[in-house]
């Protein structure tokens, strides 16, 4: 038994692409990135072409962001655009 009491998953990504597969409900609760200079990320619902969820630029001190409440939710998995971002983890369910 792994001690875990909640339905949370993990994604973890280098370069753009889907962080969970289209056509699957998700609600993001967590966000931890690596910086560098000019990093942004880019969360779409509906793939590449999608609609832009929530967007966060940060610097070199990079971001790690708990999502309050019932998390941000895709209607339509969640694709990952990134700029200047090494890594990016989320959490969601």
């Amino acid at each position: 038994m792994s001690g875990y009491t909640s339905d949370q998953l993990v994604a973890n990504a280098t370069a753009d692409g889907q962080m969970v597969p289209t056509g699957q409900r998700a609600r993001m609760t967590g966000i931890q990135a690596e910086g560098a200079a000019g990093s942004k990320i880019v969360f779409k619902s509906g793939g590449a072409a999608g609609s832009v969820i929530a967007t966060f630029e940060f610097g070199t001190e990079g971001i790690d962001f708990y999502v309050p409440g019932s998390g941000i939710l895709f209607e339509e998995g969640i694709y990952l655009d990134l700029t200047a971002t090494p890594s990016v983890t989320i959490t969601f369910t």
